[in-house]
């Protein structure tokens, strides 16, 4: 027989590492439930949905792969539920929630979640599905509105409502929020949601059933006392201090200048208190973070920065102290919109984080950020080839933004932070809509240049093959997203709607209900990621495959990582010039210690 595990209860570690790896694989049934059922490319292609398991005090005890912040956020709209059903919470239940000021991060983004009991009648376990929606209502298609001064010009809000009571389908509930939205789909996505909670209600019941519910809670008990026990060991590593970061973003949909996110990461012991005292507090600002995405995104970024093989759960909130000011960007008093700023100022608690830390520990720092602003929003009265209205979200166009590590350049094509999240396929989307995807490459020089390269951005042009609105909203263009030890950042984001006509728009910071016509282009470089460490130790023979791959050119080469690169890639006969890098790369850094 194993160790016992002391807690509240008794268990040995074979049993309950058991138990944990089986809510694990409860988590991925559940999020592949949503895959393979729901109707829209938002969740059936790009994947967009976060399963969770949480124990009967709203604690997190496992999740699935998925968008690691909007997962680690999804204990407060389970916990309020807890708060005011109380006792009300019965077998057959199932609960949906949107609401930010409960809990939730922005409108889009709805939780569904059923209570497990055990057979004496206690509630155990609570399985919660998170996905992202088309459409919240409101007054702008997609529930991004960029002109909204408040959370009710962004979307219908439900703080709790119960869509299944003991196992019956309310019909009421289900008319009221297909009237409250404008997709189609919506209610079948949402009935997919439900589906995954209830499987994982069976599924959880049966874990139970295996080995009781005593030892099912004893496995919670461990596995989130686990997490917190070598999460403090890390952090009692590290050297005590307070260390300080400040990042910006560009503006806000509405064009308020550089929103400012200030950080105190103080490490005492083996416990951090992150502290956002000094961010943003103009109450004028339209795109806010809500308490529970702001914590998300830190527990995310903080977690980035241990051994991965440590469970994502409870653990992790224990060690942290989070102190956000109420009234700031990053916790705003109920009202303000927040859609937009559910990424940005949100995403940008992970880029201060990851710079703060970077004084000390800069082998682990990456920020765990995207900037793609809003996602691009493009939608129509009438596909000419159905006769019914369409709504695309442009899941087939985001990649960029990846930041290298030490040891690790940048991925290309892919948006790092959205964890499972992948692109849809072109072919796909353009069956679905009408519009078609004309082009889709990396660019050269994109990469912020360090001894690791940041991951190339890339470049899209995509057609509208009828009148088509689109809403857009853009930053990384001056506050570029940022490299770490010594690296530098990557290249801008820049967004051109209508391109080629007399209509073009390089959108800063945003276009809401733009008209495309017929034949009109959307055109969007989305930026590099940031680089890691000194450029001028770079290995020149990966600089060289870098120019053989397009992502450096030769230019880029010699400018950035003092490397004389002859030749062409056409010519096919690329080759370093070593004795005139080894000048090169003498003379920078004799200019650079003349400097200091």
């Amino acid at each position: 027989m194993s160790d016992p595990v002391t807690s509240n209860r008794r268990i040995d570690l074979v049993t309950a590492e058991v138990i944990r790896s089986a809510m694990e694989t409860v988590c991925f049934e559940m999020a592949t439930y949503v895959s393979r059922t729901a109707t829209t490319p938002i969740l059936n292609q790009s994947n967009e949905r976060n399963a969770t398991i949480l124990d009967a005090r709203g604690r997190l005890a496992a999740l699935s792969v998925g968008v690691p912040q909007f997962m680690l956020s999804s204990t407060l709209p389970v916990q309020f539920a807890l708060e005011f059903f109380g006792e009300e919470l019965r077998p057959g239940d199932v609960i949906v929630a949107n609401d930010p000021y409960h809990g939730g991060g922005h409108l889009p983004d709805f939780n569904v979640f059923a209570p497990v009991f055990s057979p004496g009648g206690d509630l155990l376990l609570i399985p919660s599905i998170q996905c992202h929606h088309g459409d919240t209502g409101g007054a702008s298609a997609g529930g991004y509105n960029t002109t909204a001064k408040d959370i009710w010009s962004e979307g219908t809000r439900y703080p709790l409502l119960k869509i299944i009571d003991g196992g019956v389908e309310r019909r009421d509930v289900v008319l009221t929020m297909r009237a409250n939205n404008r997709m189609p789909g919506f209610i079948g996505d949402l009935r997919s949601q439900v589906g995954a909670a209830q499987l994982g209600v069976r599924r959880l019941g049966e874990l139970v059933t295996r080995y009781g519910a005593a030892a099912v809670t004893a496995a919670v008990e461990h596995t989130i006392d686990d997490a917190h026990r070598r999460f403090s060991r890390e952090i009692g590593e590290w050297p005590d201090g307070t260390y300080e970061a400040d990042v910006y973003v560009d503006s806000d949909p509405q064009g308020n200048q550089d929103i400012h996110v200030h950080v105190a990461v103080t490490v005492v012991g083996e416990r951090l208190v992150v502290d956002f005292a000094g961010s943003d507090e103009r109450p004028d600002i339209g795109a806010w973070s809500t308490f529970g995405n702001t914590r998300g995104n830190a527990i995310a970024q903080l977690a980035s920065l241990v051994d991965p093989s440590i469970p994502k759960n409870e653990g992790f909130f224990d060690c942290v102290e989070l102190r956000v000011p109420e009234g700031c960007c990053l916790n705003p008093r109920e009202g303000k919109p927040v859609s937009s700023g559910t990424h940005h100022p949100g995403v940008e608690v992970g880029d201060a984080i990851a710079l703060a830390m970077s004084q000390i520990i800069p082998a682990r720092c990456s920020p765990q950020t995207y900037k793609f602003g809003s996602p691009r929003q493009m939608y129509g009265d009438r596909d000419p080839r159905t006769g019914q209205p369409f709504f695309d979200h442009g899941g087939e166009v985001s990649a960029g933004w990846v930041n290298a590590v030490q040891g690790v350049d940048g991925w290309g094509a892919m948006v790092p932070a959205m964890g499972n999240l992948i692109k849809a396929e072109a072919e796909f989307n353009e069956r679905l809509f009408p519009h078609i995807l004309r082009s889709r490459n990396l660019i050269t020089d994109s990469g912020g240049p360090g001894e690791f390269r940041g991951g190339c951005g890339s470049h899209f042009v995509k057609e509208a093959r009828t009148p088509t609105y689109i809403n857009q909203y853009v930053v990384n263009q001056r506050h570029i997203h940022p490299g770490i030890a010594g690296g530098l950042h990557g290249s801008p984001d820049i967004c051109t709607v209508s391109a080629g006509t007399e209509r073009e728009v390089v959108v800063s910071p945003a276009v809401q209900g733009h008209l495309l016509e017929t034949g009109d282009q959307l055109v969007y470089e989305f930026g590099g990621g940031g680089g890691w460490g000194d450029p001028l130790e770079r290995d020149p023979a990966r600089v060289l495959d870098d120019v053989w791959d397009e992502y450096v050119s030769v230019d880029g080469a010699h400018r950035d990582y003092g490397v004389v690169v002859t030749g062409s890639v056409a010519g096919m006969d690329l080759a370093i010039d070593e004795a005139a890098t080894r000048s090169l790369r003498a003379e920078r850094r004799a200019t650079r210690s003349a400097r200091r």
